[in-house]
């Protein structure tokens, strides 16, 4: 088992109750509630950068065509994420990509109850001053009727009290009631967020599953059958190791690849260019979905009602059939990703966008002042999240690097372009600032650059009929090889258009569900 997220934990649980010996390597540390970082500024145990001594929760990759946020550590997203699980709106079953599969809303139903009963999920059960804007909006431009209540993974409880396990008949962990600090995305400091490591991987170590930390996957080689009948060598480095990489081989007779979308296409594509795995489709890399969003910040002036006392994401709408938005918060324990974002933009090229950038920049010398100040930045912030189910999608092409390293470059698709600006993304934002006298605010990347944000990267693996439509079929097992599946979300055919960790655990269900208990010999 390759990676800890949604994809990886699902599988070792599944793996282990069918009775296999099931290992499973993760390129982060393994984080007890206590050690998460106290807030964005904690580098060594927030930000994700291992060569540079940096083993956190959050990972930053920026290419030419996204700007990638991602998890790491033992749990993967679930340490970072903002702890919301919807399923998939209708769109994402009809896409051209796999519609053809099967009827996919009727099965995966069985497998959402099931990821939905293991992570806890519940509709958050308060409102606050974020959530009454967002409704306000949606009462003007007349969708008043989409406001609903977030679907989380939280222990809401009592405030700070722990209790036993409230889940799993006691079989599980002690859990805390959720205290609403709105921290979620920085790490819960109380215990009260269902990450993976309080339900899959708690029980899929109990099973008898052996979680091996801080150990980065760089190769994965058939044994003998070229096919990957008799099994495979994975092979294993220190993670972030300059010098003393400790390189290790395991073997196994089957390998789940689930290092996290970013991850597992870097992976593939260097077996692929390296000659390890050279049956992989030729489709590897194509088709990755950035869940076509937008990531903006609208801060409220000093003083303004508090935004805090809530989780990260407790509400949503649709401003139209495709598009959804959210609001978050970092409670005040974010002023470090303040640095993300500057002066609201409109759209652009990479060369008019950085110049809309500076004349905003000159025209508003005092709002600039103000959004470079991070201190309290936080507490009066609204991250706006805004996402898409349309088909457009990027490419990954992979390099080989100095050293024989691969790398991976992106690529727009020429016929369905991934967009750089999204129109009603800032149409909120300006509602927002001028409703709150606020300052509306671009990510960085997408201002300075034209570069759009994602925290839900997709595809690059995902599944198709044959291996010239993808590069997994309908139960995610590689083409070309035995034993050999990709359960993440690279193997996500489409953009799902919210939140995709509960989807990616769904898929993650259905493909486990197909494979066959071990026959133990006698």
């Amino acid at each position: 088992m390759i990676g800890s997220g949604f994809g990886g934990s699902v599988s070792a649980l599944r793996l282990a109750q069918k009775g296999y010996s099931v290992g499973l390597l993760e390129a982060g540390r393994r984080f007890a509630d206590d050690e998460l970082p106290k807030s964005a500024w904690d580098a060594r145990r927030y930000w994700y950068a291992p060569r540079l001594g940096l083993r956190g929760i959050f990972r930053l990759t920026i290419f030419k065509d996204v700007a990638i946020v991602s998890g790491a550590g033992v749990g993967g997203g679930s340490l970072v994420y903002a702890n919301t699980l919807y399923r998939a709106p209708a769109r994402f079953y009809e896409d051209r990509q796999w519609r053809d599969l099967g009827d996919w809303q009727v099965a995966l139903a069985p497998h959402y109850d099931e990821a939905e009963r293991m992570l806890g999920v519940v509709a958050y059960d308060q409102d606050d001053p974020a959530d009454d804007h967002l409704r306000a909006y949606a009462h003007e431009i007349g969708v008043p009727d989409t406001y609903a209540k977030t679907r989380v993974g939280v222990f809401l409880g009592e405030p700070g009290v722990t209790v036993a396990d409230p889940y799993f008949g006691g079989a599980g962990p002690d859990r805390t009631g959720c205290t609403r600090c709105g921290r979620c995305m920085v790490g819960c400091p109380v215990g009260a967020k269902n990450t993976l490591v309080k339900n899959y991987l708690w029980f899929a170590e109990r099973a008898g599953a052996r979680i091996l930390p801080e150990r980065t996957v760089v190769d994965i080689r058939p044994l003998w059958a070229p096919d990957g009948s008799d099994g495979y060598a994975v092979t294993t480095e220190r993670s972030g190791a300059w010098l003393r990489r400790d390189r290790r081989t395991h073997t196994a007779r089957g390998v789940v690849v689930a290092a996290g979308a970013l991850g597992t296409n870097r992976l593939l594509q260097a077996c692929r260019l390296n000659g390890s795995l050279p049956r992989l489709s030729a489709r590897l890399g194509e088709l990755v979905r950035t869940n076509s969003e937008a990531i903006l910040a609208v801060t409220l002036p000093p003083g303004s009602e508090d935004i805090t006392r809530r989780i990260a994401i407790t509400g949503s709408i649709y401003p139209d059939p495709d598009t959804h938005i959210e609001t978050c918060v970092y409670g005040d324990a974010g002023d470090g990703v303040s640095a993300l974002f500057t002066l609201l933009t409109g759209g652009g090229t990479r060369v008019t966008r950085p110049l809309k950038l500076l004349a905003a920049a000159l025209r508003h010398p005092g709002l600039l002042a103000r959004t470079l100040n991070p201190f309290g930045w936080s507490q009066r912030t609204i991250i706006v999240l805004v996402m898409q189910s349309l088909d457009n999608a990027i490419a990954l092409r992979a390099r080989r690097g100095r050293g024989g390293r691969v790398r991976l470059a992106t690529e727009q698709d020429r016929e369905r372009p991934n967009p750089t600006f999204i129109p009603v993304a800032n149409r909120f934002a300006e509602w927002l600032a001028e409703r709150t006298g606020g300052i509306a605010q671009s990510s960085i990347m997408e201002a300075a650059a034209n570069i759009p944000s994602t925290a839900h990267i997709l595809g690059g693996a995902v599944i198709g009929a044959d291996p010239s439509q993808g590069v997994v079929d309908a139960r995610q097992r590689a083409f070309g090889y035995e034993n050999l599946l990709v359960c993440d979300g690279a193997a996500v055919p489409a953009n799902v258009g919210v939140n995709p960790s509960l989807t990616i655990a769904a898929l993650a269900e259905h493909a486990m569900s197909h494979v066959p208990a071990r026959l133990h010999e006698i």
